[in-house]
């Protein structure tokens, strides 16, 4: 049993309503009254009592379970019945000093001691008058003090009496007011003629916090406390005034919501006995109708009819019914059963292909055998393509193209930048506003169950705390599980085998193995100098020309002057920044035939420098490869090949390598290979390799603010440092590719056509290339095998005798070898 503290149920306590009825005169003894109160000695025992404030006439049970408290009663009882009340400041201090007491309590008389059948103790005591601790005298066996009386002041005058009366009738008000607040409570009110007792009555009762009770008991103006106690009951007034504003209103729209119900139904009963049909129920009517001619699934038309019926049963006021009207719209708007025939003219579909691309040679001879496949087994599923290559070279549009050969609808969707797997398989119904994915929603906008759908993007993906977008990916993109994609908003299987999906992207880095699995890649490469003057003439130029209202008469392009474009003023794999460039051209025309300064130019070199500035781009091969030290390496990058140029220089040290240029812990390693290498190579000659120890060794890869990685510029790393090292400088005309071992073989890397084109359009003569890649060679255009020489090794001797030129004579004794 908690210690010291009111019994279960108490007659007064803070917990109980704001009002209740205490027994005891406490118009007698409360100050103020006219009856006598016993003598109370000025040292006396002090009993702590925790959460309650006791006034002057409460009369109340207390539980005594303290041993402390047991001690007192035992020892004050029954002689003296007369003690002081003190609050504790904290509730948990089990054995509270005077300190944890106020200073300010009650004299009680203990009216009656009780003993339980468990042997706990209970009292019955009767608040006196209000007393101050002049000063502590012992702590054992119990508390003991030196008290002193605090008489009530300021009574009688005109200003207590209107507060009492004001008390009187807001506490009058609130029992009015509290349903839970006994009818006998406004008699004991009325009864009550004393400001003290009045206000001790009310001070005992109100529901406020601990502190503010005590500072209601050490207050000794009756006018104060009655101040105190008028403010608070208004407080508690206003309250329950607007709680019962609150409930009435509340009271009120159910009872007008129930109304309402009851109305409709009997409007309903009487509109079907008329034969009339009312909004709601011709709304449900439509809808059936609607459903039953969607040529949804069977599990679909089960869920349809279930929410449907439920539907019919509710008020349309209620947001339920409008969620699943809206979710039946969907529903009946899919194309569960509309689909298009597909044109499989074999013939026609290679004619379309080749007037909207030029070249891809190998993206078309596939289109071509899908619709091969699908003429003679039109049943068979849907493939997966992946188109992979770098920006420009035609992904997209080829997507278009495939779908007006085939004469199917085509729906794009960018997957850049998505990260939240919500965003393709849809909200569950049980979120406000869900809306179902964008793969549900783009084959809504398509009216047909089989467009062919474009992913775009595919390795832009994101993944954050939403989900992964990609898991999403991995049912739509499977021939064997899409049959019965399941969007989390429908919640019943939509059939997608009949979808041609085709997805796009730059790099198959990002993409995760099992969704890469999932799909056929077909490769993209970049284009040659001569691809990039047949797609110009052809398609480029003909629409720049018309969307700036030109005619051919009036702006000529000559093929030298668009691959003057080609040389000096992009450096790209595919033709974005081309068809930008002859724009520019185009629109500065169209500023002079509007002011009337030109009515026909012919695009030449001079044109070209005249609205296109300076040229942009440069040959630095023989500037860069001048000096010992720097190998020119091929390099594959998502946008497509380029070529990179690995610089090493030496100094005086303690043997370390630096590493910079913004590279990647992979291509770091293969420094690290390949300074291994050099050194197992100078092994045989002790003085070169006790000067390697006295060297310090930095390697540099120039465009510093581009990251770089991979393990293909272990042969130029190779080759650069054994230049440096030997003073032999690498051949200006020869770039290389290939990842090392310590073992000096030369490993296979991948993008060998993209890196091929790098190297024509540098002005490479020489490439040497591993020998494991020598089928690549055959798939490169034949310009780019006749402009290049191609070298397979195996070792990275046969790199260095074809890469490094004759050892060159010094003029300066000392001198080392550095970048340029």
């Amino acid at each position: 049993m908690e210690p010291d503290r009111p019994d279960s149920p108490p007659v007064v306590g803070e917990d109980d309503t704001e009002i209740v009825i205490v027994s005891g005169d406490g118009e007698a003894i409360g100050g103020g009254g006219g009856a006598a109160r016993p003598d109370i000695p000025e040292e006396i025992a002090i009993l702590p009592v925790r959460n309650m404030v006791i006034f002057p006439g409460m009369v109340i049970p207390l539980a005594i379970g303290r041993e402390k408290s047991r001690r007192l009663i035992d020892d004050v009882l029954p002689d003296r019945k007369i003690i002081v009340a003190l609050c504790q400041k904290r509730h948990d201090v089990d054995d509270p000093g005077p300190s944890d007491l106020y200073g300010v309590g009650t004299a009680i008389m203990v009216l009656k001691l009780l003993r339980l059948e468990d042997g706990n103790q209970s009292i019955v005591i009767h608040g006196m008058a209000r007393v101050r601790i002049e000063q502590w005298l012992a702590r054992e066996p119990y508390h003991r003090a030196r008290i002193r009386m605090l008489e009530d002041t300021a009574l009688g005058s005109k200003t207590i009496d209107a507060l009492m009366v004001n008390a009187r009738s807001m506490a009058l008000k609130i029992v009015k007011l509290s349903s839970e607040i006994p009818d006998e409570a406004a008699i004991v009110l009325n009864n009550l003629t004393s400001p003290a007792a009045l206000a001790d009555f009310l001070a005992s009762n109100l529901r406020i916090e601990l502190h503010e009770k005590q500072a209601l008991l050490a207050e000794t103006s009756v006018a104060k406390r009655l101040r105190k106690i008028n403010v608070m009951l208004q407080q508690q007034f206003d309250v329950l005034e607007l709680s019962e504003k609150l409930q009435s209103e509340v009271r009120q729209n159910i009872d007008k919501s129930q109304r309402q119900y009851f109305l409709n139904e009997q409007l309903k009963a009487i509109r079907k006995e008329l034969g009339q049909m009312d909004e709601a129920s011709a709304e449900a009517r439509d809808l059936r109708a609607k459903v039953d001619a969607a040529g949804m699934s069977a599990a679909a038309l089960k869920e349809c009819t279930r929410e449907l019926d439920r539907m019919e049963k509710m008020p349309t006021a209620s947001p339920e019914y409008h969620m699943i009207r809206t979710y039946l719209d969907w529903m009946t708007e899919l194309p569960w059963s509309v689909s298009t025939t597909d044109r499989l003219d074999i013939n026609r579909a290679r004619r379309i292909l080749d007037r909207d691309h030029h070249g891809l040679e190998k993206v078309k001879r596939r289109i071509l055998e899908y619709l091969a496949v699908r003429k003679l087994a039109p049943e068979s599923r849907g493939p997966i393509l992946c188109f992979v290559g770098p920006p420009g070279v035609g992904k997209t549009s080829l997507g278009q193209s495939i779908a007006r050969a085939l004469d199917r609808k085509f729906i794009r969707m960018s997957l850049g930048g998505l990260r939240d797997e919500a965003e393709l398989r849809g909200h569950r119904r049980t979120y406000i506003g869900a809306m179902p994915g964008r793969i549900v929603q783009e084959m809504h906008k398509a009216g047909t169950n089989n467009p062919v759908f474009m992913l775009d993007e595919l390795d832009k993906v994101g993944a954050d705390f939403r989900g992964d977008p990609t898991s999403a990916l991995l049912e739509v993109l499977d021939p064997a599980q899409n049959n019965s994609f399941q969007d989390h908003y429908l919640n019943v299987p939509f059939d997608l085998s009949t979808v041609m999906f085709i997805a796009t992207a730059n790099y198959m880095g990002p993409v995760p193995p099992a969704l890469r699995d999932r799909m056929e890649t077909i490769e993209l490469s970049g284009y040659t100098q001569n691809e990039k003057l047949k797609i110009a003439m052809r398609y480029l130029v003909p629409r720049q020309l018309a969307e700036n209202g030109l005619t051919e008469t009036q702006l000529r392009f000559t093929e030298a002057g668009v691959m003057r474009i080609i040389d000096s003023y992009t450096r790209e794999a595919g033709v974005r920044e081309l068809e930008r460039q002859i724009g520019s051209l185009c629109r500065s025309m169209a500023a002079l035939v509007a002011s009337g300064k030109a009515k026909r130019r012919t695009v030449n070199a001079r044109f070209v420098r005249e609205v296109l500035g300076v040229r942009k781009y440069h040959s630095e091969i023989a500037l860069r490869t001048a000096t010992p030290g720097v190998a020119t390496g091929l390099a594959y990058t998502p946008v497509g090949g380029i070529i990179i140029f690995v610089e090493a220089t030496r100094y005086h040290g303690k043997g370390r390598l630096t590493l910079t240029g913004q590279i990647g812990d992979v291509m770091k390693e293969s420094a690290q290979a390949a300074m291994s290498l050099v050194k197992s190579k100078l092994n045989d000659t002790p003085d070169a390799a006790e000067d390697l120890a006295k060297t310090d060794i930095h390697v540099h890869i120039p465009a510093g603010a581009t990251p770089k990685d991979g393990p293909s510029a272990g042969v130029a790393l190779f080759t650069a440092l054994t230049s440096l090292l030997t003073d032999r400088p690498v051949r200006p005309d020869v770039a290389m590719t290939g990842e090392i071992t310590l073992r000096g073989l030369v490993l296979p890397v991948g993008g060998i056509k993209e890196k091929a084109l790098a190297a024509k359009r540098a002005g490479i003569t020489t490439a040497i290339v591993p020998a494991r890649n020598r089928s690549d060679l055959d798939e490169l255009p034949a310009e780019v095998r006749k402009a290049i020489t191609f070298k397979p090794v195996e070792t990275v001797e046969d790199v260095l005798a074809i890469a490094l030129a004759p050892r060159r004579r010094r003029k300066r004794r000392g001198a080392s070898a550095t970048g340029p």
